[in-house]
């Protein structure tokens, strides 16, 4: 299954390794799910780990291998569609990569992809991403 994380999902399962975003990041490891990105969200995903906020998390070395593993194992998209009017700017790169790879977008952060602004985008979070995996696999 692919599916677009947002940055903070990303971030939330590195550092927490139980809930929800743990979990997606050991689907990640484990390639039960791959990711799509484009250019712009391997930017953000590197910038972000490097943030001297999330040392005490991750040294330099972690954040090469995460990045290592996430440019060679992720489904590269090239978007040719954007969203000019999402609340926050910075969160086109997501909605596009979503669109265009036609995968859900797991986020933290659902009232920043508002339905009426996402097209056929599937907008959900951790927790329903990985409940819904998690009854995909054992069903009763």
């Amino acid at each position: 299954m692919i599916v677009v994380l947002d940055t903070n999902v990303l971030v939330s399962g590195l550092i927490v390794a139980v809930g929800p975003s743990g979990r997606i990041v050991d689907m990640l490891r484990t390639g039960d799910i791959q990711l799509a990105v484009d250019d712009r969200i391997l930017a953000e995903y590197e910038e972000v780990l490097a943030r001297p906020r999330f040392n005490p998390y991750f040294t330099a070395e972690d954040v090469y291998r995460v990045m290592g593993f996430i440019r060679a194992d992720s489904v590269r998209v090239v978007c040719s569609t954007s969203f000019t009017d999402l609340p926050d700017p910075k969160d086109a790169p997501f909605a596009e990569t979503a669109l265009v790879a036609k995968a859900p977008l797991v986020t933290g952060n659902i009232k920043h992809f508002p339905a009426k602004l996402c097209r056929e985008i599937r907008v959900i979070t951790p927790a329903q991403f990985a409940a819904e995996f998690q009854s995909d696999q054992h069903p009763e």
